[in-house]
């Protein structure tokens, strides 16, 4: 029975696409989230007003229309023509891409991990094909900043993670916490407030976003140690297939633009959320602190052993060709927009933008891009 009715939901929303110029976005996350505000909110009533109208996106929150695990599904039924995607919720099917996040672990540079994970979406062909087979064409993605420990009790070294019950957010985050003897736990972050809370966990890490936008941590936890334990990438922008093919050049252009604008403008929300994050939780009473020299040591040592196990790890338990290649050209792509983003002023989302667009969206063709 649930699956007729989502076949008729999904049937009932194609037909509404077809026949109207509304067309259905979903992001699991809250409108006030910077995932959300910025490249959906804003991306939508952008869309609209550069289109005349023409092309006009619902945008359904906090997973009302599909939740977070299904996005990618409803994304290729065509139950929504525009979604985020985060790789790590559907492994089976987007495995070279979860490799990549995997990787990211290890990223330098927030900024220029986003941009770098953006460009091999868009141009590396192996990536290209994974999400067509899923039904969707890539068109942007994001990094998270930084990782931090937001803990109940202090951390600093090592030694204060045995034990503790943490909370992740994919393979290496797992593998790092077993490094340190700490027990790593998987439970959306939704709930991780309440975990917090009565002590079902210890820590999350987390960006420090989290700790007063939308998800307020600051609230619950005690402390924060600013160790910058990598990124999670995900993709921002997933247009259905049909979707994206029936749009004309000129609209595809409107569309890669606005997706450039909402890109930089996340990126520069985050940048300065995570700022006025540790500035906050100083001034409510959580400790900030630093990492110790042990700590840096041990993480840049585990860093190091993820680069070098990853490709021939990737391929057991993932099942898929050596992804040497398109993990070294992530590498060699997050030094290229290093370079390219190092003067740029990451509070000002028109500058960031339009580095973003010299340097990549404005060499996209939309005649041909996602039309195969």
């Amino acid at each position: 029975m649930r699956k007729l009715l989502l076949g008729t939901a999904a049937l009932s929303l194609l037909t509404s696409a077809a026949w109207s110029d509304t067309f259905q976005a979903t992001n699991w996350m809250a409108p006030a989230h910077i995932l959300n505000e910025f490249p959906y909110q804003q991306f939508s009533k952008d869309v609209a007003k550069a289109t005349d109208g023409a092309l006009q996106f619902e945008v359904y929150s906090s997973g009302a229309l599909v939740p977070a695990p299904t996005t990618m599904q409803a994304i290729s039924d065509g139950v929504a023509q525009l979604g985020i995607v985060y790789p790590p919720y559907t492994p089976s099917e987007l495995p070279l891409s979860n490799t990549v996040n995997d990787l990211a672990f290890v990223a330098k540079d927030d900024l220029a991990a986003a941009f770098a994970w953006t460009e091999l979406g868009l141009t590396n062909p192996k990536l290209r094909a994974e999400w067509s087979k899923n039904g969707g064409v890539f068109v942007g993605g994001y990094s998270t900043p930084f990782y931090n420990f937001i803990c109940m009790n202090e951390i600093v070294s090592p030694k204060d993670v045995a034990g503790k019950k943490v909370r992740v957010a994919g393979t290496a985050q797992t593998e790092w916490i077993q490094s340190l003897k700490g027990v790593p736990v998987s439970v959306p972050i939704a709930d991780v407030y309440s975990g917090l809370e009565r002590g079902s966990i210890d820590c999350t890490m987390s960006d420090a976003t989290n700790l007063d936008k939308g998800n307020k941590f600051w609230e619950v936890a005690k402390t924060v140690n600013t160790l910058p334990m990598g990124v999670v990438v995900g993709a921002t922008y997933v247009f259905n297939k049909d979707f994206w093919i029936g749009r004309t050049p000129e609209q595809r252009r409107i569309l890669l633009d606005e997706v450039a604008v909402g890109l930089a403008r996340s990126q520069v929300a985050y940048h300065v959320g995570v700022e006025a994050a540790l500035k906050g939780s100083a001034e409510r009473g959580l400790k900030v602190s630093e990492p110790t020299q042990e700590m840096k040591d041990a993480l840049s040592a585990f860093q190091a052993s993820v680069a070098k196990a990853l490709p021939a790890k990737a391929v057991a338990t993932r099942g898929i060709e050596d992804p040497t290649d398109v993990l070294n050209e992530f590498v060699t792509l997050e030094e290229k927009w290093r370079k390219l983003v190092a003067d740029v002023d990451r509070t000002n989302p028109d500058a960031v933008a339009a580095i973003l667009k010299t340097n990549l969206y404005d060499k996209i063709d939309p005649s041909t891009f996602g039309a195969d």
